[in-house]
């Protein structure tokens, strides 16, 4: 509802910007440009926009939404009264990650797994909330955010000082390892559990290519770094199974443990559910995964018992107001706290060489120029005692990668920096967290991948099947290595290889002189490997086990202060300016029709794997020798 809220107000101001945009007179030539003239946008129906009045009209209208409809559920008992005991109940479904996507023109988006984790807090500090009630539907998550997500939970319940309890109408391997941390669980009826285990599914795109006539030449540096691995073979190495070989015992182990340990199952007995796999709802209840088969309304009914009863959202209702309009329209900036505090950076998605998309580019990009400059900042502000860095990346960009390992130890230099690994922190994104003071990592992140690759697509022989043939002219003996009409010759690729190799030593070198390691000692574990958080924490690579919440108290420990005080987070929630220059940056081309059959035949999460493999390779065009992790694989 929050997020209908937040695209209505999007809508609303977009609308009244350009309905009441006054008509400008060009200007006559000048020889010198003009002043600019600031004016508030007027409206020849209803005076000036930003009057008082019309501000105040559009916040009414706006806080209209979200009330329920005459045929919609109530969202609360009638005898609700916060300053009495009660019981919250709670939606949870849809795409669980570390920013929020925010499009002006999707209604599709996904939750922060922080803010889950600030409401989860938030609630557990009201003394009269004497149970949460989550009602769970399909969840996209990762198995390292399941596991800080379900760390949380269990905080909630304060050794028993609340209760959590949940209703699913099914629930499958992760969402299931989730409902294991609540005090009972429910199933409705002809509802199922399917716990079937961990699984995964290599995606290898050689085969498309040879039928499109497009050669895949690439180098890399490390004998475990496979990123071409999916272009180049038709078949993962066995190199890369013994990667993936080493995820899975991982994800299966947090698995087992997470069901044994909530459900008070022995371990062996659990393994044993997991091999039978699929469990109907009365199945399901004699085996002890659930506790019993009821509808929603019923069960929470039962779980309020005499107490009455809120449904809250995952974030906390915002009035539109005067002050929030303003800012999302970019006319009220914000502003840093003159208070010590500290910072927190989140660094997600690619890493790219330039500006990027900005501010709203970053929540899916990690675009150097504009990280560095938010680095800078951070350095320079004096009530910023210090910062964590999120990473949740692949890599991307070796040059991009370098340049903010530089930012970043600048304000290692300054104020301590910590750095809390999200899913991914690998390649690249190892780069660039290698030389914090701290590093924290959950069992299952994928880090490590300490390695480079470099290559292009040689198109020409899908050309000449199109009819268009070539003839490339040069002068210089190298002056058409770039060229993607063909690919590379003896000596071209023998001086790729060696800038690769040139790369590969400062990376790490990097990695050893932020561990406290030798050279040697890091190119043992590096050579592309990828390790899950808990082979990172045994081989060096990281210092511990934890979530955000971890490396936020270790940094405000080193930073000598009792409380972090209130966060500063980057990227900022976006304005309207930054909606628009995301929508002039361009909209997504539509699907091929060779995505649109996978996704017919093997379902969303393999197109959508596939789709950002090709993105990726796309990228070597710009940055032709990358610091980056290439795993096309659909995790089930």
């Amino acid at each position: 509802m929050q997020r209908r809220n937040r695209f209505a107000l999007a809508t609303l101001s977009t609308l009244a910007l350009v309905a009441c945009k006054p008509k400008v007179e060009e200007p006559a030539p000048s020889s010198s440009p003009p002043e600019p003239e600031v004016a508030a946008p007027q409206s020849s129906a209803g005076g000036d926009l930003m009057s008082g009045a019309n501000l105040l009209k559009m916040s009414s209208m706006l806080s209209e939404l979200g009330k329920p409809g005459l045929y919609d559920a109530p969202r609360s008992s009638a005898e609700f009264s916060k300053n009495k005991p009660h019981v919250l109940t709670m939606g949870l479904s849809g795409s669980i990650s570390e920013l929020e996507n925010i499009s002006l023109f999707s209604t599709k988006g996904s939750t922060p797994l922080r803010m889950l984790q600030d409401r989860l807090r938030e609630l557990a500090e009201r003394d009269d909330l004497k149970s949460l009630l989550l009602r769970v539907g399909d969840l996209g998550i990762s198995m390292a955010t399941a596991q800080e997500l379900r760390a949380s939970l269990l905080a909630f319940k304060g050794e028993g000082k609340r209760g959590l309890h949940c209703h699913t109408e099914s629930a499958s391997n992760i969402q299931y390892y989730l409902l294991s941390a609540c005090d009972s669980i429910a199933i409705a009826p002809t509802g199922g559990v399917v716990i079937s285990g961990v699984a995964a599914m290599p995606m290898h795109l050689k085969g498309l290519l040879d039928k499109l006539g497009i050669k895949a030449d690439f180098l890399h540096v490390g004998d475990y770094k496979g990123a071409a691995e999916p272009l180049t073979l038709d078949r993962p190495s066995e190199a890369m199974n013994t990667t993936i070989a080493g995820i899975l015992d991982q994800s299966y182990a947090t698995l087992v443990e997470g069901i044994a340990s909530g459900r008070s199952l022995d371990v062996a007995v659990v393994r044993d559910l997991i091999d039978t796999a699929m469990f109907t709802a009365p199945e399901a209840v004699l085996a002890k995964l659930v506790d019993e088969e009821i509808t929603y309304e019923a069960y929470r009914s039962k779980i309020a018992g005499e107490l009455p009863w809120k449904r809250v959202g995952v974030e906390e209702a915002e009035e539109p107001g005067i002050a929030r309009i303003m800012q999302l329209m970019g006319l009220q900036p914000h502003r840093r706290d003159g208070a010590d505090h500290i910072a927190v950076v989140y660094a997600v998605g690619s890493i790219i060489d330039g500006k990027g998309d900005g501010v709203l580019g970053a929540r899916g990009e990690i675009a150097s120029r504009t990280l560095v400059a938010a680095l800078r900042a951070l350095t320079e502000a004096e009530s910023v005692k210090g910062v964590v860095l999120r990473v949740d990346s692949g890599g991307g960009s070796a040059l991009a990668s370098e340049l903010i390992w530089h930012a970043m130890n600048d304000l290692k230099a300054v104020k301590p920096v910590v750095v809390s690994m999200g899913g991914v922190a690998a390649s690249g994104g190892y780069y660039i967290s290698a030389g914090a003071n701290r590093i924290y990592a959950d069992e299952n992140t994928l880090t490590g991948s300490i390695g480079v690759v470099g290559g292009k697509l040689a198109i020409g022989g899908a050309l000449e099947k199109l009819g268009v043939t070539s003839f490339p002219v040069g002068r210089g003996k190298r002056s058409l290595m770039w060229s993607s009409l063909g690919a590379w010759n003896a000596d071209q690729r023998a001086a790729i290889q060696k800038m690769m190799e040139d790369i590969y030593k400062v990376f790490v070198q990097r990695v050893a002189d932020g561990r406290g390691k030798t050279y040697e000692e890091i190119h043992a574990i590096a050579q592309g490997r990828v390790w899950t958080g808990k082979a990172a924490l045994e081989n060096g690579l990281v210092d511990e086990i934890g979530g955000l919440d971890a490396a936020l108290a270790h940094v405000t420990e080193l930073a000598g202060m009792e409380s972090p005080g209130d966060l500063e987070v980057y990227p900022p929630k976006p304005t309207l300016v930054d909606f628009v220059s995301s929508y002039a940056n361009g909209v997504s081309a539509t699907e091929s029709s060779v995505l649109g059959e996978v996704r017919l035949l093997l379902g969303d999460a393999a197109a959508v794997t596939i789709a950002n493999t090709l993105s990726q390779v796309h990228s070597f065009r710009d940055a032709n020798v990358q610091t980056t992790m290439l795993l096309p694989v659909v995790w089930q």
